[in-house]
């Protein structure tokens, strides 16, 4: 795989702000976990991995679509499937996630080097809270913004000036990171640097590159360049 920094010079910053699914944790399983719960319930085939890893960071009715296919839009009950898969997955929300290689060690190193980091996510703060909680990787962020926090998410920059006001930090100071096209462009609104998490749950590589983040990073790993 390639990848190209749009910034060249080594920047360091004062705060790292992480979206959550497909950045910090790889949860997918565990969503995937529970929509195919809810399509047995619905004597519907199964989805693999495959299916349901690519919604894994769209929230639960882009999952449900995925697993739902064409049938999807012509569900006259999809209010309670939604309903239906966020209790599924509450009642299991951490039976497999855990966090992807390298952010134990990026995490422990920006501890360290007293640099803040956060966690801004478009997750609703009911499931954030109990997921965050369980991860003992997790446990001294600086601050911690759901989706639901405000009442606007990403890819609005407010979530993440927030988030910044909480971390005590300049937006222009903060670089965050994550796995979505909306990530980047709240970063970009923000007035914040932005770094693609290509291991997360990007539709592909070449689409990822093309969000033009100032970093795109193939592992946590390369955080280590902004310290």
């Amino acid at each position: 795989m390639v990848s190209f920094n749009k910034t060249e010079q080594t920047i360091e910053y004062d705060a790292f702000i992480f979206d959550l699914d497909g950045t910090l944790l790889d949860t997918a399983d565990d969503l995937g976990a529970a929509l195919n719960s809810v399509l047995k319930a619905h004597l519907m085939p199964l989805v693999t991995a495959d299916i349901y890893r690519p919604a894994a960071s769209n929230g639960a009715v882009a999952l449900l679509e995925a697993g739902f296919g064409q049938l999807w839009q012509s569900r006259q009950d999809q209010n309670e499937l939604r309903q239906q898969l966020l209790d599924a997955y509450s009642a299991n929300i951490a039976a497999h996630s855990q966090c992807f290689t390298g952010v134990a060690q990026l995490l422990l190193a920006l501890d360290q080097q007293n640099i803040k980091w956060g966690i801004m996510t478009n997750k609703p703060e009911f499931l954030t809270q109990p997921l965050v909680a369980q991860i003992p990787e997790l446990k001294d962020t600086h601050a911690l913004v759901s989706g639901d926090t405000l009442n606007i998410a990403k890819p609005s920059p407010l979530p993440l000036l927030h988030t910044a006001e909480l971390l005590g930090v300049e937006p222009t100071r903060c670089l965050y990171i994550g796995d979505a096209q909306r990530d980047i462009e709240a970063a970009k609104a923000a007035n914040m640097h932005s770094a693609t998490a290509l291991w997360g749950y990007v539709p592909s590589e070449a689409e990822a590159l093309s969000w033009n983040a100032d970093f795109n990073w193939q592992s946590p790993i390369d955080g280590f360049n902004h310290i």
